[in-house]
């Protein structure tokens, strides 16, 4: 069953009730058996299954050992999906990544190209360091993302669906490494920070990875069944408020439309509409995330950071006088109230 096949009809608000509903037990599942494997993450788990729910893309941001890595394999097995990793270096050619064509002889002599799918050719691909690919490499994956196919040969080859890049940066290194564009920043749905567990999580992590018996994690969905649910979150009802308070959001972190002085004076670049279609799709899926049929204005608060965080710039006097970008979107947040 196509994922436009099981949405309910238009204007039929009881089945739209009864499928979100579903839907919200099955993520709720999902959610449940991924925190089961990953500990004392919950706002990077509930932020990255937010990210696929969306159909989006995610940069996971954090220092080496925080398990980085361990969160996507995990998604992939509860979600059902192929999942591939590359770990990125300096020397990763975009064939590395997209495939390229080989010249094979038949048994008659005859001589032909055939084309070898890369890693990228997958329904989860994890981009380890993603910063420290050559920024051909990184322009390479970027298309794949945007468009969501490969071409090489002049011949199109489309990726499979659904495709989910969930990519890793490290922080503290950045010594030989190629800061990602602007226009590449903007292709992930969610700036992720992934900080260090609390005490009690990390007792227990010692206790469950360490012991004689590892626990795996279970499927739960399919990839039919992401792309249903990815169809079905473009349905949900979103109010008037949450929509003002989006585009309230979203223009006051521009220089040239806010009213705040503080914006005005410390960010250079704002957000663009794109940071506003990712608001509006991610507060849907936060809302079914929490058992709730519509978002609120508190979804956008705490969406704010992952979503605007990489898509705004400092200028130099706010950097050389110590303001953060979080402590902007802070006050824009502050001024929703």
């Amino acid at each position: 069953m196509s994922a436009s096949a099981a949405l309910p009809r238009q204007n039929d608000n009881e089945a739209l009730l009864e499928a979100i509903e579903a839907l919200g037990a099955q993520i709720a599942a999902v959610r449940s058996e991924v925190e089961r494997i990953i500990f004392g993450q919950q706002a990077v788990v509930d932020q990255t299954l937010i990210t696929l729910l969306s159909g989006g893309h995610a940069l996971l941001v954090g220092v080496p050992g925080l398990g980085k890595s361990k969160l996507v394999e995990t998604l992939g097995t509860v979600l059902g999906l192929t999942t591939k990793r590359v770990q990125f270096t300096p020397d990763l050619m975009p064939a590395d990544i997209l495939g390229s064509e080989v010249l094979e002889e038949s048994a008659d002599g005859r001589r032909s190209f055939r084309f070898v799918p890369g890693p990228v050719f997958c329904e989860l691909l994890m981009t380890d360091e993603i910063n420290r690919a050559s920024p051909r490499t990184q322009s390479a994956l970027l298309q794949a993302m945007q468009e969501r196919r490969v071409a090489v040969g002049g011949v199109d080859h489309a990726l499979p669906q659904p495709f989910h890049v969930l990519a890793t940066q490290n922080p503290i290194e950045q010594e030989g490494t190629y800061p990602l564009p602007e226009a590449q920043l903007d292709r992930f749905l969610l700036q992720i920070d992934v900080p260090y567990p609390d005490l009690a999580a990390e007792r227990t992590m010692l206790l469950a990875t360490t012991g004689a018996e590892s626990v795996e994690p279970r499927r739960i969905l399919s990839a039919e069944k992401l792309l249903a649910a990815q169809a079905l979150i473009r349905h949900v009802p979103v109010g008037e408020k949450v929509l003002e308070a989006v585009l309230a959001l979203v223009r006051g972190g521009r220089p040239e439309t806010t009213t705040d002085d503080m914006v005005q004076r410390h960010v250079a670049w704002g957000p663009g509409p794109r940071a506003a279609q990712a608001l509006m799709l991610a507060t849907r899926a936060r809302a079914l995330l929490d058992g709730r049929f519509a978002p609120s204005i508190d979804d956008v608060a705490a969406l704010a950071p992952p979503v605007l965080r990489h898509r705004m710039a400092l200028t130099f006097q706010a950097r050389a006088d110590g303001v953060t970008i979080d402590a902007v979107i802070a006050r824009m947040v502050e001024r929703l109230a």
